[in-house]
């Protein structure tokens, strides 16, 4: 990775999200009759469904504020971002509990409410940068309360009926994961006053009951104390997000200056690039058994955006931080399988689903999953990564 390899990548990222990606979605998603935004995009922008994604909003929001504050103040982001947070305030909240939707109309009008309560994390990190953009201490005050929420519902849940019985209890990696990289954000955006705390307990739940090294692997569903669930939920593992959350710890050794916690990260990418790389056709399969048996989801070989994504920035990420080379092969490689897949030459953005091969499955270009924050998060983090690679190694 010369300097000429590194300039280009640069430029791949960041002209590929201020000239390609943010234009697809602030042309197409922008609802300026009922607020918010529409996601449901067909392969040229066309709106196909009406219905609203709340995690959607949440995050283009967050997007946005976070393009004006870490890149440029341009009134054209921080208006789009307030729309949003405004349909967020006035549509996407529950006044008989609180919490939040994850489905809702048009017109804002509920459809669904999870179990889970991911939707609040990104909300709180959407207003802990409009607090940032605008000064104004209500978008803070908001921003605490949804963390909390987030956080206590996770740990203490009330009024969800649970999705399984109390025969066979599980913990995922994705609350302590998310709430990682939740405290990182609200702590750069608000100064959250425990947000160490916080991710401090996460990353030591991830490495106590989540990483498995005899078998060298980062276990996506356990038992309450951390042991392998020998049936199908327990033996799947999904490499894409076990790579995610190995660069927030990265990231999170990075700012802090601590070595055990990147190495922690870098063992978490070589653990689940060996599981996860497909040998035949290259790029990062959805699902995999640990034990390398026949998985039950039958999308498990597919090859979503995000995973790509995640795969992209913490090869990248690695390599910055430890300057080994097997990184900057392994970044070379996502990054030529995901760019030569992905993109859509002809309206631009990024196919969201393909099958093993590559071919394209789905010409969606967002839905109440896909929208504007895997890949931009994933072009702005990789552009800014490489214009302070010459930054001095932890």
């Amino acid at each position: 990775m010369d300097d000429a390899g590194r300039q280009t990548l640069l430029t791949t990222y960041r002209d590929g999200l201020l000239n390609d990606t943010l234009p697809f979605w602030t042309k197409h998603c922008v609802d300026r009759e009922h607020g918010g935004f529409t996601m449901s995009l067909a392969q040229d922008g066309t709106v196909i469904d009406t219905d609203k994604g709340v995690w959607q909003q949440c995050r283009f929001t967050w997007l946005l504020g976070e393009l004006y504050n870490n890149v440029e103040p341009r009134e054209e982001w921080l208006e789009l971002a307030q729309h949003g947070a405004r349909f967020m305030d006035d549509h996407c909240f529950d006044p008989a509990d609180g919490r939040m939707w994850f489905h809702v109309a048009r017109d804002g009008k509920p459809i669904r409410k999870r179990r889970y309560a991911f939707t609040e994390s990104f909300a709180a990190i959407a207003y802990g940068e409009l607090a940032k953009a605008t000064g104004d201490e209500r978008y803070a005050e908001k921003a605490v309360r949804v963390f909390r929420r987030f956080l206590d519902h996770n740990l203490n849940p009330q009024r969800a009926e649970p999705k399984f019985t109390s025969t066979r209890p599980t913990k995922g990696i994705g609350f302590p994961m998310i709430a990682i990289a939740t405290a990182q954000e609200l702590r750069d955006s608000i100064g959250l006053p425990d947000a160490n705390a916080w991710i401090d307990r996460c990353i030591n739940d991830i490495r106590k009951c989540h990483l498995k090294k005899e078998i060298q692997c980062v276990m996506e569903t356990v038992s309450p104390n951390g042991d392998l669930i020998d049936h199908f939920d327990g033996r799947t593992l999904n490499p894409g997000h076990a790579m995610e959350a190995a660069w927030f710890i990265m990231l999170e050794g990075k700012l802090r200056g601590d070595n055990d916690r990147i190495c922690t990260g870098c063992q978490m990418l070589d653990w689940m690039w060996e599981r996860g790389w497909d040998k035949q056709h290259g790029g990062i399969l959805y699902f995999v058994d640990v034990k390398g048996l026949p998985g039950h989801e039958y999308w498990h070989d597919m090859k979503f955006w995000w995973p790509q994504n995640e795969a992209i920035i913490a090869t990248l990420l690695a390599y910055q931080l430890t300057r080994d080379p097997k990184y900057a092969k392994w970044h070379a490689m996502i990054h030529a399988w995901t760019y030569e897949h992905f993109p859509d030459p002809e309206h631009g953005e990024w196919f969201g689903y393909l099958h093993r091969d590559g071919s394209v499955s789905s010409t969606l270009k967002g839905n109440l999953w896909k929208g504007p924050f895997h890949m931009p998060r994933m072009q702005l983090i990789c552009w800014k990564l490489l214009t302070g690679f010459n930054d001095l190694m932890l």
